[in-house]
């Protein structure tokens, strides 16, 4: 089991839990996602958090950014400046299954998916 936790923000994988091993929260709510869900989840973050990073150079101090990616059943956004910004998901599967919805302001954004690429050998 692991269990990482900060101000506005929860992530936590346990592989027993099955099928839904991995929990996101984020202020006031949390969430569980199955493994294909939470790998999927990683993979477009750290995509979307990779473009940001290769445009704060282009950004001035006051320019603001919102970059957004959908992938799969994911939609993901990230919204802010060159030094901080919030984090949105949604997951819209397919009929039948359940929706989430969250975001994580800044800087319970940038902690959360550090926490989450370290999961990437995990789920």
């Amino acid at each position: 089991m692991i269990h990482q936790e900060g101000e506005g923000w929860r992530l936590a994988w346990d592989g027993a839990h099955q099928p839904f091993a991995v929990l996101i929260g984020g202020e006031g709510w949390a969430a569980e996602l199955t493994l294909a869900e939470a790998e999927a989840l990683r993979a477009a973050v750290a995509d979307l958090v990779g473009q940001h990073a290769a445009l704060v150079d282009q950004l001035m101090a006051e320019e603001a950014i919102e970059l957004e990616l959908e992938r799969g059943v994911w939609w993901l956004a990230v919204a802010g400046d060159r030094e901080q910004w919030d984090l949105r998901v949604v997951l819209t599967p397919e009929a039948g299954q359940r929706a989430i919805e969250g975001s994580w302001p800044a800087p319970a954004s940038v902690a959360f998916t550090r926490a989450l690429q370290q999961l990437g050998g995990q789920p």
